[in-house]
């Protein structure tokens, strides 16, 4: 069975099948923070968000970063190393793009267990 979670215009932030928790795009909401700020805030809203689908940070599988620029990269790798367990990292891919819409510096799409 597939179950959707927290409607958007657009989409479901979180569409769930088979114990399994798949996300859509998240982004900060104070996009003037530099790229550690960014990632903090997103760390903060996938908390959230894993809360109130039953899950939680430990669950998470596995995570796509897509960033705007590498050199930023360490600062992003400081609040995500500092919000995870080192046990409990997830897997992980950071994309570097072009562009992904005024002042966002980054993206994170996650899968997580229920």
């Amino acid at each position: 069975m597939i179950q959707r979670h927290i409607r958007t215009p657009i989409m479901h932030r979180v569409v769930e099948h088979g114990g399994v928790l798949y996300f859509g795009g998240i982004v900060a909401e104070d996009r003037s923070a530099s790229m550690r700020g960014q990632t903090e805030q997103i760390l903060a809203r996938i908390d959230a968000l894993l809360a109130e689908t039953g899950s939680d940070k430990t669950k998470i599988l596995t995570a796509t970063l897509y960033i705007t620029d590498m050199a930023l990269k360490d600062e992003m790798n400081a609040a995500w190393t500092a919000w995870f367990a080192p046990e409990t990292l997830p897997s992980r891919s950071t994309i570097g793009v072009a562009e992904l819409g005024p002042q966002i510096l980054i993206e994170a799409v996650i899968t997580a267990a229920r």
